[in-house]
């Protein structure tokens, strides 16, 4: 109900008498009239302003009413209006939607492209439109026969468009099966309500055979000299007037083949199979629209070979190296080739041969060459580098038709039959600090190796063979001159060893021929001293730590620090314990730590503690940590943004805030509880509810206060183990607000 004004109503269609709203009316206004659209089916009771329908509303018929609704005087006279009423009719799913045609037909041709249609199905429903209960879908509910137990056809749910699926595109054949009977449905509500409205209609298609096929793969023989463009093949279309063309599948430069308006297919140029022995491409059929008739055919083209490429080096110059010790029938290398032609024919076929070598001595045959693999092989054991270095060989490279010379150069190689012969056999003696800096040369040595300079062969390696079990020291060579330099590669300590007796040897990174073997002459002798150095004790760790709880007793041991002499004196005293919180500690000389005193601290840092040597007067330091652990020992306390107040007088809903605090660790109160003592003016007077874990909120019960000070006891509990409260008498001011001396 509702006075009278403009108005607008959104009412389903159907569904008969019913009340829609009624209108109101003040003095002098009795009654109402209404005039319009109403079309013997709205109207409004003139007493009682109650617009009302005495029948069904139908979308299909009318989708919107407009009415003219007024009030009137006893007289008849209109006191409002008049206003306007608008009813939009609201469509529902009360009509099933119709196919265009109780039956179809249509054809559809063999190895049609799947997806593509061949025709099509309509229906249309009387319902909204911009509703779903107009939304239609489309499905196939039987296709007969069905051999395959895979639907051959598929039917565009939207449109209606029928195309096969991919299974028909593949066995449609009219010699097994020339007609197909199709039950198509057709669904409104988009086909997603069980309430759907559903409508079928036959569709019997015709299935032709295609004249649509690839041609066998096509052969050309390369570098043709006839006349291009020259015919290969040809196809033709199912459909007439269709327009041919070439669609590549791979990305070239250019595609070497054409295609005409009645399908024959063209080779445009000479092919070289060396360039490209195979080529694939589709030949296509479209409409005036530039759409796709049938499924593309794929063309495939095969290049004969010719032999009509020569043999080709793999590289310029082939270079070999041979040990000068290589036994006869060895294989010292491969002279690599090849051709372009097709492979595994006569064409490609490479056969090699040896034309000549220089220098021709001691043998002119010295080399061996296979003929159809390349692999060189030593002829003869009477390779040596100091009266032949190198040899060059042509060798004749052919197959059927052609022939190519391919250069050769052999180096031969010197052995390893040459062992590091050190200079001294023995370097004597140094005397260094246990203090000297890591990387320090305290040494230099040289050893000289016969064999051929800058090669694996005469390369020296230096290695302190014996005396040194811990790599104290590390030796480097120089590659220019061989020198080694000996450096120190760890810490000394004179305590721990004196003195290295130290055997170093030289030796090859290239092993050594057979029957060669190092001897004395790679070995040299060296001695080490290492002098003390007075050192400082030390701690046996760089930081101490510990933890405790806070309410330990006084005199409670906390840690235990622990030092050494390098030098083994044990005279150590423990001198001071040094940091801004050394007055609640105390130390003893066994270096135990002892709590002197309680604190709320949660850790100390002592920085240095001192222990010193007092025979050397050596000193050293080292830090100490003590966590504390927080016990639950304080009760929490209340803690007032601003004074808690309320404005006389009150009349009911009014709340302050209070808030607790505690000065333990954030666990310990990470819920407070809130609640008032066991006083009968408090509990009959005020209300506590909780607000979070540190706040609530206090209310007064009634509104009989006077303007004055009121002492409320409130008990906070922190719920900690063990759980601590303490009772709090809260002032609160009930005062005049808008007074001169108001609670501000």
């Amino acid at each position: 109900t509702g006075p009278l004004k403009d108005m607008d109503f959104f009412i389903p269609e159907g569904g008969g008498v019913r009340f829609i709203y009624q209108f109101t009316s003040e003095p002098p206004a009795v009654s109402f009239r209404a005039n319009g659209e109403k079309d013997g089916i709205i109207d409004i009771a003139p007493k009682t302003g109650i617009l009302y329908l005495n029948g069904s509303l139908d979308w299909e018929t009318k989708t919107v009413h407009k009415l003219q609704v007024e009030s009137l005087d006893e007289k008849g006279n209109v006191v409002n209006g008049p206003y306007t009423i608008t009813i939009h009719v609201e469509d529902i799913n009360d009509n099933p939607p119709e196919f265009d045609k109780t039956k179809y037909t249509g054809v559809v041709r063999q190895n049609s492209r799947p997806g593509k249609p061949f025709m099509q199905v309509h229906a249309t429903d009387r319902d909204d439109p911009t509703t779903s209960h107009a939304q239609l879908r489309y499905s196939i509910l039987h296709h007969f026969p069905n051999p395959y137990g895979e639907m051959l056809f598929e039917i565009d749910s939207v449109t209606g468009e029928i195309s096969p699926s991919r299974t028909g595109s593949y066995y449609l054949d009219p010699q097994k099966q020339d007609t197909f009977t199709l039950v198509v449905t057709v669904k409104d509500m988009a086909g997603m309500s069980t309430n759907a409205f559903t409508s079928s209609t036959d569709v019997i298609i015709t299935v032709k055979e295609s004249l649509w096929k690839a041609p066998p793969t096509i052969h050309i023989q390369e570098n043709s000299t006839e006349i291009h463009p020259v015919k290969i093949s040809q196809v033709q279309s199912n459909e007439p007037n269709v327009i041919y063309d070439i669609f590549e599948k791979e990305n070239l430069p250019r595609l070497p083949f054409s295609v005409d308006q009645d399908g024959v297919i063209y080779v445009t140029e000479p092919l070289d199979r060396e360039e490209k022995d195979t080529y694939a491409f589709f030949v296509i059929t479209k409409d005036n629209e530039g759409e796709l008739v049938d499924k593309p055919l794929q063309i495939s083209v095969i290049v004969e070979d010719t032999n009509d490429n020569p043999p080709v080096c793999q590289q310029t110059l082939t270079v070999i190296e041979v040990q000068e010790n290589e036994g006869e029938g060895s294989n010292i290398g491969t002279v690599f080739a090849t051709d372009m032609d097709k492979e595994h024919t006569l064409n490609s076929r490479l056969q090699f041969k040896i034309e000549s070598q220089v220098p021709p001595f001691p043998s002119s045959n010295l080399f061996f060459i296979q003929q159809d693999t390349g692999v060189l092989q030593l002829m003869s054991h009477s390779l040596n580098k100091r009266i032949v270095p190198n040899y060059s060989l042509k060798v004749l490279v052919t197959d059927e038709v052609f022939q190519t010379i391919c250069d050769v150069q052999i180096h031969v190689i010197d052995i390893n039959d040459q062992i590091p012969i050190f200079e001294k056999s023995d370097y004597h003696d140094v005397t260094v600090a246990e203090n000297i800096p890591v990387g320090t040369v305290i040494l230099e040595i040289q050893a000289t190796d016969g064999d051929e300079p800058g090669t694996g062969s005469s390369y020296i390696v230096y290695q302190v063979k014996e005396g040194d079990p811990n790599n104290t020291f590390t030796i480097e060579t120089d590659p220019e001159t061989n020198r080694g330099f000996l450096r120190i590669n760890k810490a000394l300590d004179f305590e721990e060893t004196p003195v290295y007796n130290l055997v170093i040897n030289a030796t090859n990174p290239e092993p050594l021929v057979s029957g060669v073997q190092y001897n004395s002459s790679s070995l040299t002798l060296f001695k080490v001293f290492v002098t003390n150095v007075d050192e400082p004790p030390v701690f046996r760790k760089t930081v101490y730590k510990a933890e405790v709880s806070e309410d330990i007793p006084v005199g409670t041991v906390v840690m235990t620090v622990e030092a050494y002499d390098p030098e083994g004196d044990t005279k150590i005293v423990l001198k001071e314990v040094r940091g801004k919180h050394t007055q609640y500690l105390a130390c003893r000389k066994r270096l135990f730590y002892k709590i002197s005193s309680p604190s709320r601290r949660w850790r100390y840092t002592l920085r240095p503690l001192w222990i010193e040597n007092n025979k050397k007067h050596t000193q050293s330091r080292t830090t100490l940590t003590l966590q504390l652990q927080d016990v639950n020992d304080n009760a929490p306390l209340l803690a007032m943004d601003y004074p808690a107040f309320f404005c006389h007088p009150v009349s009911g809903g009014e709340r302050t805030i209070i808030r607790a605090t505690d000065a333990d660790k954030q666990w310990y109160y990470s819920t407070f509880t809130f609640s008032l003592a066991d006083d009968s003016n408090a509990i009959n007077n005020w209300e506590i509810s909780k607000v979070n874990a540190t706040h609530a909120y206090l209310s007064p019960k009634h509104a009989n206060f006077e303007e004055k000070v009121y002492i409320v006891p409130v008990i906070i509990n922190d719920n900690g183990q063990p759980p601590l409260e303490r009772k709090v008498n809260l002032e609160v001011n009930m005062c005049s607000c808008s007074s001169e001396n108001s609670c501000f």
